[in-house]
């Protein structure tokens, strides 16, 4: 996976989330073909958060379909049990939440030892705490700037903020994570993403208006608007 510079177009990952479920594998190659840089894989497991989504077999079948990343968010408790089945389905990233699992040091870990990147998720009231405490273990840090369960939710503004501190606690530490945030994201708030620290954005209901003939469009319209 290729590091994107701080004044580089930011990483535009379409969360399938927001796609027609009946074609997947064809809605993932419209999406490489409109100029996505990761896929964006939500695995909900109707416990950690309220809605259930994916497993392991569906991102297989998936998998031939394109040869961009997959990025998968996973918002499953307990989360630990997974990783190997999802990394063998094809996950290229593998994103945790810090309250999916008791040590979420020995979950980053175990993320790398199987090759995958590691990411670290935080949610609108999950303090960066624990990111200090983990920052070397951590090759993407995702900022929810809504509550993981559903598409289509409202931007929270205060997530810049948190954009922002998370930035510098990747600096302050000489880290080249990724910084992704997603939840809401549309051309009118892509800058202010980027500008708080932000390098990838996740986008689904925004990327996907319109239907394939749109997708290319819609991602060059939140990379035009993050310059």
């Amino acid at each position: 996976m290729t590091q994107t510079p701080a004044t580089a177009a930011p990483l535009i990952c379409p969360s399938i989330l927001a796609s027609d479920f009946s074609k997947l594998g064809e809605e993932i190659r419209a999406l490489e073909a409109a100029g996505a840089d990761w896929i964006h894989v939500d695995v909900m497991d109707g416990h950690f958060v309220p809605n259930l989504t994916i497993g392991p077999d569906v991102v297989k079948a998936l998998r031939p379909h394109t040869s961009l990343p997959f990025d998968v968010h996973l918002m499953v408790a307990p989360v630990d049990n997974w990783l190997e089945a999802f990394r063998a389905a094809g996950a290229d990233v593998m994103s945790v939440h810090p309250e999916s699992g008791p040590h979420v040091h020995r979950t980053l870990g175990q993320i790398r030892q199987l090759g995958a990147k590691a990411g670290l998720v935080f949610n609108p009231a999950t303090p960066l705490s624990v990111l200090e405490e983990a920052v070397d273990m951590v090759d993407l840090v995702l900022i929810m700037s809504v509550n993981p369960g559903f598409g289509g939710q409202k931007f929270i503004e205060t997530s810049l903020k948190k954009i922002e501190r998370a930035r510098a606690i990747l600096d302050r530490a000489g880290s080249k994570a990724h910084l992704q945030v997603d939840g809401g994201v549309v051309a009118a708030n892509a800058g202010a993403c980027v500008a708080a620290g932000a390098d990838a954005l996740v986008a689904g209901s925004f990327v996907f208006k319109g239907g394939p003939d749109a997708y290319a469009a819609n991602i060059q319209a939140l990379k035009a608007a993050a310059a």
